[in-house]
């Protein structure tokens, strides 16, 4: 049986670090949505969980929000703190991380940079049935599997200024199948990209149905699970000199300012670097910048990614030699003797980091190691073991891309000693 609600007065002590306020109470933390640290609140508690009914003594950092879509959509979890103040607590987030792995790093860590720039260049809209058989299409709410049907999304680039109605006349064309949809849509140079999940591979007739959608919606291109339905026109991106059409639904940083900042730390810390190894290098965001001055080794798990990676280097004029391998690096991490022939090696995994290829560059001689992540947490755990390994840390850059919300990309410089 749950527990049954009670309204509560509570005092904020502090912003958790995913983005709710944290209550110190005699039977624990209560984590309470909306409430900043510092405040005074009203709440709806049930348990550790706190429903903010309203603010008593608001904190200095409190803006009002301004999507009507808050606080019922879980996209953003803190749009009613201040930009200035949610930046330092992001760059809080990565010091305490740091704290966590025994590594005191706040003299080297640097102001967090804004990379919100035009916004969001790609964003995955669900589409779920209701009972009586309504498509609803939007965000999840926070906590829940409830979707939260939107008009629009104030944080989407220009280029996704389509995508909401797209998304919905996707979500009908497949309500047939009676399946929740997950419909990924990324701004291109050439329109939208769409990818749907969830739905299964269509049925001839429903293919038709949907070449003829795309043309109806113009889209660059329709895919189903990766499976490209119809492509009018490439879906490219540009990165550095290079055009990339990334594979349906591939890894891209968020937005087109977070990958310009960050590609610009990673080539920045890598300076005159002759030989350079760019792990994970998914579709090519680091590997074809840092060809246009140094010969680039790029590893990527996907095929499909390194495919598009290969093509956008052979179309690119003015790139220094790079050569590709499709390798898992979390099983097959590059070794020791592998790695002595590169002057810097650069590695951006998914948030379970990169824990394994860590322990090989530790035992390696490469000079500088350049890592990226999306999470502060795997990241400290990855420092570490550089560190104890003969890395002094440099510097780390955190880096704002996901505006409102509780994530922080970072880029970490070590060296060698």
């Amino acid at each position: 049986m749950s527990e049954p609600a009670r309204v509560q007065t509570l005092a904020v002590a502090r912003l958790g670090h995913r983005g709710d306020g944290v209550a110190e109470t005699p039977e624990g933390a209560v984590f309470v949505g909306r409430a900043l640290g510092g405040e005074t609140v009203e709440v709806e508690r049930r348990g550790e969980r706190g429903r903010l009914l309203r603010v008593i003594e608001a904190s200095p950092d409190r803006v009002e929000a301004y999507c009507p879509e808050v606080p019922r959509c879980g996209g953003c979890a803190i749009q009613e703190f201040a930009q200035p103040a949610a930046l330092a607590w992001k760059r809080g987030l990565l010091i305490d991380a740091f704290l966590r792995e025994g590594l005191d790093v706040a003299e080297r860590v640097a102001p967090t940079l804004d990379a919100h720039g035009a916004g969001r260049r790609r964003a995955t809209f669900h589409a779920r049935a209701d009972a009586t058989g309504r498509i609803h299409v939007g965000f999840a709410e926070a906590r829940s599997h409830a979707i939260t049907p939107i008009a629009a999304c104030p944080l989407l680039a220009p280029s996704l200024a389509r995508a909401l109605p797209v998304a919905r006349a996707v979500a009908a064309a497949l309500s047939s199948r009676k399946k929740p949809l997950d419909i990924v849509t990324t701004g291109t140079s050439g329109g939208l990209d769409v990818d749907v999940r969830g739905s299964g591979p269509p049925p001839e007739a429903l293919r038709l149905k949907l070449v003829a959608l795309a043309e109806s919606l113009d889209l660059a291109r329709l895919a189903i699970h990766g499976d490209v339905v119809v492509e009018r026109r490439r879906p490219e991106i540009a990165m550095g000199r290079a055009l990339v059409a990334p594979p349906p639904g591939a890894f891209l940083q968020a937005t087109a300012e977070g990958e310009a900042i960050l590609a610009a730390l990673v080539t920045d810390a890598v300076g005159k670097a002759k030989r350079v190894a760019d792990l994970f290098s998914g579709v090519g965001t680091f590997a074809l910048r840092l060809a246009e001055a140094a010969e680039v080794h790029a590893v990527e798990s996907g095929r499909e990614a390194i495919a598009a990676l290969e093509a956008a280097a052979r179309r690119a004029s003015g790139l220094k030699r790079l050569t590709t391998e499709a390798r898992d690096l979390f099983r097959r991490p590059l070794l020791a003797a592998e790695l002595a022939r590169f002057d810097a090696v650069a590695f951006d995994p998914p948030r379970a980091g990169a824990e394994a290829q860590a322990r090989m560059l530790a035992e390696s001689k490469v000079q500088k190691v350049i890592a990226v992540s999306c999470s502060v947490a795997t990241l400290a755990r990855d420092a570490a073991i550089l560190t104890r390994g003969g890395y002094a840390l440099e510097r780390v850059t955190p880096v704002d891309q996901f505006r409102h919300s509780a994530h922080v990309e970072a880029v970490a410089t070590f060296t060698r000693r």
